[in-house]
């Protein structure tokens, strides 16, 4: 399935094809204090329909993660980084996709704090 999703101004947009199952609810400093909700896909299953230099992007811990903000709303939609395996993957906080109802799905609580 395709899902659009977007910043709260829309300055940053993308779609994401995969099958939405479930959204992993991590307790780390940065996740819990913003409520993300993350799905994780491959990078390729993500297109951006806005240009890449419309995010600001913030790091911290290992910067392994790259995580993706707009720098006019403050909504923070994605982010990109690399897999236990190496391969390039992307996180996407279901909260900024449309139509998706949160309160259907799956959370699998992670221990962010323990990476």
């Amino acid at each position: 399935m395709r899902y659009e999703g977007s910043c709260h101004c829309g300055r940053i947009a993308f779609e994401v094809e995969g099958e939405l199952t479930q959204a992993m609810e991590c307790n780390c400093s940065h996740c819990s204090r913003k409520g993300f909700l993350m799905w994780f896909v491959p990078r390729e299953q993500v297109v951006l329909k806005t240009p890449e230099s419309n995010m600001a992007q913030y790091t911290f811990n290992k910067h392994a993660i790259h995580h993706h903000f707009c720098p006019q709303c403050g909504c923070a939609p994605l982010s990109f980084g690399t897999g236990p395996g190496g391969k390039a993957m992307a996180s996407i906080n279901v909260r900024c996709l449309e139509g998706v109802d949160v309160s259907g799905l799956k959370r699998v609580q992670i221990d962010g704090r323990s990476f």
